[in-house]
């Protein structure tokens, strides 16, 4: 019947239920993809791959969950704390970890796996993220990827390793959606490899087990055919056994366990069923019958040969029961009806091998259980006998093979010997030679120093130099070009130096940027000097490197060598000492060695111990200047100045001590030191309420904890960020301008001010004022002392650079302050000019803070 109703609206939907629909089928999709992935992780635990395999079918189950074109899997082993990498697959990693490697935790800490597999705490982002996220420092291990996850490999409440996928092409890949994929997933991976661990280690112990039965079966079998050789079917087993052993083809081994077990029963018609590896088809290797059957190879059926098969038992039946079981569906058979069968398995190991059985066709011929209790007696040896010959023609067609081989390889080896002498010489070539340059290395120098020093020793007169040859600022090549940029610089300046020497003469690089020349007949000084101006002048010349043409320029130590018995790194150390001094001396020229270079050097290192042992000491202090308003006076603020107070030497200004300190890593420390004293300083000062001002190197933006770091100082000393203003300068704008910004925001958000020193010394100040969140611009003291000079015109043009900086200032909001002021004059013309605060040795020199203000 034709439904006449009339139909019902569909009902109305609306954006946001839509949304929830798909919501609902994304997550739906999502959750069906991870079950397709655990259900394959499952199947995989269980397969018959092994292990490399199966770790490729598990990447890719990975990669079908979310992008993971680069991954890794790290097994941990608290015994020995260690790593295996059991599978890599790094697109920017050529040398990989092999599996079954086991690398020491040590070789691998602070870096992102230490960090999974100590802290058990999945992560993922950017590197600059990352190093947010572990407890402590992070050191870069391979290559630095755009995105990373990782996550742990967890057994109840231990972690066995780590799981990371990574991008190296693009940012932001993984969000929470993939890391609590990959958590999920992980557990599931860690079971599948521990169960094909499980897997391997149950085969291996049964390959063992196997050996062993095997063994015991043959002394077994030679303790019966000892002891019971005249009984009939110990003879019977001997024979078997024999035949076993016999060189003979298999067809021969099947007609003798015939002849035998014809011995022993009625076997006018036998045959010998075996199972194939895979279980699914029946040969028939050796079959006998009177009536013309023959064993037709075929898939595994319902016969009677199957049924002894599947039940593992001997089965002795006549024509009738056989009617009877047939009849009852147990198994089903064709072909010449016997009128009595009998099939024992041919069981080794427990495993069922195959089936032999005899049959009869006459009614005179019957067998009995006692047949059946025989054929099963010598089906064990017939079973053990077959697999033996089984392993001997295997391992005859082994030998055959190897021996083909062992021919094969001999050839190869001749081949392989002469390629391994020519390798064996490039290798003595690269150890003693350097890979960028081809030049001799520092191994290969000593020994030609060592050789020039013992000829010194035999003759007198063969003086010879060493040069020591650095490359003047070369890490702002390789900062501003990148490092292939300096490779080819430096392998252009070897070419050019080693075309300066003559035959007899060597160049070495013993370092990154760092060359050794040895000049073996240089008899005089003058004849170094004019070597080193050759090299000097060769680098005069620009050269091209990725299309930008470069001047390079070097500084050379040298060193004449007339005493046999110093040392060749003493020689070399002369040597560099002496370049050290013509690098401070302007850089692109040479100096000489001599006893004071040294007693220099020696200065040099006490300064460095007693930089530290001050520190542990704590002689760093604050001096402070005070900086006041050219109106009225009044102090509004102190700049925090270090100084030194040496035990011995009383109080060192940082002239006597900064250089050091920045050459042996010791300038960030002090700094830390003096922001510590000054704050808690300027915080006991109750009646003073101006603010601090510390000066901040460029080294400081490059730490990314610096503004928490300054706010845990600022509240352990009690005195509030507002109260801070942090005066850099320009070099710390230009180096890095986009993260240096991102820093001075933050300071600003805490509340701190921030002054630009040495305004109008540098190139870059306007181009930068706008992006970054000054509050105070300091004009440097070159334009401050020429306002009063006795030039009208230097004045003049001193009064026009503060005018447009004062006003350039006021245009941006900005405040000023004038440093190095000494007369009144100078503070009456800046006062005239517009600037309204100021500094220096006329209103205070550095120094403690004044006892009214204390």
């Amino acid at each position: 019947m034709k439904d006449t109703r009339s139909p019902l609206p569909e009902p109305e939907v609306t954006s946001s239920e839509l949304e929830r629909l798909r919501a609902a089928v994304h997550r739906a999709e999502q959750a069906e993809r991870l079950q397709r992935a655990l259900f394959a992780i499952s199947e995989l635990s269980s397969s018959d791959l092994e292990m490399p395999h199966m770790l490729q079918q598990l990447h890719a189950i990975v990669g079908s969950l979310m992008y993971a074109r680069n991954l890794f899997m790290a097994l941990y082993d608290e015994a020995s704390d260690s790593l295996d990498f059991i599978y890599m697959v790094d697109e920017a990693t050529p040398d990989q970890p092999q599996s079954g490697q086991r690398i020491p935790m040590a070789d691998y800490a602070q870096a992102l796996t230490w960090y999974l597999v100590r802290d058990g705490l999945p992560r993922r982002g950017s590197m600059q993220a990352l190093a947010q996220q572990v407890p402590g420092p992070l050191r870069a291990r391979g290559a630095h990827a755009q995105d990373w996850l990782g996550v742990p490999l967890r057994e109840g409440s231990h972690v066995r390793g780590a799981l990371v996928v990574q991008s190296y092409d693009e940012p932001n890949r993984y969000g929470p959606e993939e890391q609590a994929l990959l958590e999920f997933v992980a557990s599931h991976v860690l079971t599948a490899v521990q169960r094909k661990q499980s897997q391997q280690d149950l085969e291996q112990a049964v390959q063992v087990s196997t050996a062993e039965l095997a063994r015991a079966n043959q002394a077994l079998v030679a303790e019966v055919t000892r002891r019971q050789r005249g009984e009939r079917l110990q003879a019977a087993l001997y024979r078997i056994a024999e035949r076993a052993n016999d060189m003979g083809s298999m067809d021969d081994f099947y007609r003798a366990v015939h002849d035998t077990v014809g011995d022993l029963i009625n076997a006018r018609n036998c045959y010998i069923a075996l199972v194939s590896e895979d279980g699914q088809v029946l040969e028939f290797p050796y079959y006998v019958d009177e009536q013309g059957g023959k064993g037709i190879t075929r898939r595994m059926g319902r016969g009677l040969t199957e049924y002894v098969l599947r039940t593992c038992k001997p089965l002795l039946v006549n024509r009738a029961e056989a009617d009877e079981l047939i009849a009852q569906g147990v198994f089903q058979t064709a072909g010449p009806r016997a009128n009595s069968w009998l099939g024992v398995p041919l069981v080794c190991d427990g495993r069922a091998l195959g089936v032999i059985a005899v049959q009869s066709y006459q009614a005179d011929v019957a067998y009995s259980d006692r047949d059946r209790l025989l054929l099963s007696f010598v089906s064990h040896q017939i079973a053990s006998s077959l697999v033996r010959r089984r392993t001997t023609d295997s391992l005859q067609r082994a030998n055959a093979e190897l021996a083909q081989r062992v021919a094969e390889r001999t050839g190869q080896l001749q081949e392989q010997i002469a390629v391994r002498e020519r390798v064996e010489a490039q290798l003595q070539h690269q150890v003693m030679h350097d890979a960028l340059t081809g030049l001799p290395n520092r191994s290969y120098l000593l020994e030609r120093l060592t050789w020039l020093q013992a000829r010194l020793q035999r003759h007198e007169h063969r003086r010879f130099a060493v040069m020591f040859v650095d490359v003047d600022r070369f890490k702002l090549i390789n900062e501003s070009m990148g490092h292939h940029a300096g490779d080819a610089v430096l392998q252009e300046i070897g070419r050019r130096l080693l075309a300066t020497l003559g035959d007899s003469d060597m160049i070495a690089r013993v370092g990154g940027d760092e060359f050794a020349v040895l000049l073996s007949n240089a008899q005089t000084l003058e004849a170094a000097m004019r070597s080193a101006r050759r090299m000097l002048q060769v680098l005069d010349e620009p050269m091209v490197v990725e299309g930008k043409q470069l001047f390079a320029s070097v500084s050379i130590g040298i060193m004449m060598c007339d005493q046999p018995a110093a040392a060749p790194t003493d020689l070399l150390r002369n040597a560099d000492t002496a370049m050290y001094r013509a690098k401070v001396n302007g850089r692109r020229r040479f100096e000489l060695y001599d006893a004071h270079l040294h007693s220099d050097a020696l200065r040099v290192l006490t300064l460095e111990n007693a930089l530290w042992s001050a520190l542990k000491q704590r002689q760093f202090v604050p001096h402070f200047q005070p900086i006041v308003s050219l109106k009225d006076g009044q102090v509004r603020g102190y700049e925090a100045l270090v100084r030194l107070q040496h035990p011995t030497e009383g109080l060192l200004a940082p002239t006597d001590f900064l250089q050091v300190a920045e050459d042996s890593g010791s300038m960030e420390a002090i700094d830390w030191q003096i922001f510590a004293a000054a704050s808690q300083a300027i915080a006991a000062q109750t009646d003073f309420t101006g603010y601090l001002g510390l000066n901040v190197a460029p080294r400081h933006f490059r730490n990314p904890h610096f503004c928490q770091q300054l706010l845990d100082m600022l509240k352990a000393a009690g005195l509030p960020p507002s109260r801070l203003c942090l005066e850099i300068t320009e070099g710390a704008l230009i180096d890095d301008p986009e993260r240096t910004c991102d820093l001075l925001n933050e300071l600003r958000s805490h509340g701190m001010s921030l002054a630009l020193d040495d305004f109008g010394t540098g190139y870059s100040s306007l181009g930068y004022l706008h992006r970054f969140p000054l509050l105070t611009l300091k004009i440097d003291r070159s334009f401050v002392a020429p306002l009063t000079a006795p030039s009208a015109n230097q004045g003049r043009a001193s009064a026009a650079v503060v005018r447009a900086v004062v006003a350039l200032a006021g245009s941006l909001g900005l405040s000023v302050v004038a440093e190095g002021i000494e007369t009144q004059a100078q503070a009456d013309a800046l006062r005239a000019l517009g600037c309204h605060l100021g500094q220096g040795f006329l209103f205070a020199k550095p120094g403690p803070l004044p006892a009214s203000s204390a």
